[in-house]
Order: C-alpha cells, then structure tokens, then sequence
C-alpha cells in the first residue's frame, strides 16, 4: 500500500487533496462528519471558526496542514481530533473552551468538532479517516 492511504486506491481523495464540503468516514465506513468544510489555503486556516456562535452536530472544519490549533476569540468550547497525512487520528482533544491552544508532534490536518462529537462518533486514537466524499446535499 502506498503512504498515501486506501483512500486514493480506493477512488477515492486523500486528506491532503481534499477541498470543498465533505463528508468524512472512517476506514469502517461510519460516517464520522456529514458537513465537513476544508480549509486549506492561509485565509481560511487562520479564520477557522472565528465568528460562529456554534457547531452543530454532524458539522466540523478540516484544516490542513495545521498541528496546532487554537481558540482565541472563540464562543464555545470544541473538541480537535489530530490527523496524520493518512488520516490515522494521532490525538482527541476534549472540550477545548475558548482562549486556549492545542498540538500534536507529527499532525498534518486537525478535524474541529462540536464538544463531545468524538465521543457520540465513536472516533477514537488509531481510527484511520481514510475516506473523504462530496458531501450530500
């Protein structure tokens, strides 16, 4: 198998190539985020959430590349699932509140979700989010 993941082989974008509104699965093919917004050029990256007032569930922000994140100025607590370039979750950052920051040695993307989105998803350390969709509309 190539560094790139099972996604490509599969037809499928990897983590890298994706942008647009997707939808994220894992290896499984649980559907871990229906609406998935990638960010992936510098304006985005550093707007991030900045300015809503919530996640709903089923929504989330990939942003890539970014092994750090963090919440100045943000309204409400979230929780940050660190990605590696093949999608593996290297780390789950719970209920990260407003004015706070988070990393992760070797993260390549970060998915940003509503608090306790992980958990309900059942995404867990050594997940692989190897596939990526146009999300449905």
């Amino acid at each position: 198998m190539s560094s790139s993941g099972s996604a490509e082989l599969a037809g499928m974008p990897s983590l890298g190539s994706t942008r647009g509104v997707l939808a994220l699965t894992r290896a499984d093919g649980k559907v871990v985020c229906e609406r998935c917004t990638v960010a992936h050029r510098m304006w985005p990256r550093m707007r991030g959430l900045l300015g809503k007032r919530d996640l709903d569930s089923g929504e989330g922000l990939l942003i890539r590349p970014a092994p750090s994140i963090h919440t100045f100025f943000m309204r409400f607590p979230i929780d940050v699932v660190f990605l590696s370039r093949q999608g593996e979750v290297l780390k789950v950052a719970e209920r990260v509140p407003p004015w706070r920051a988070r990393s992760c040695r070797h993260s390549y993307a970060v998915l940003e979700l509503a608090a306790g989105e992980p958990g309900r998803r059942g995404i867990a350390v050594g997940d692989r989010l190897d596939t990526a969709q146009p999300a449905q509309t």
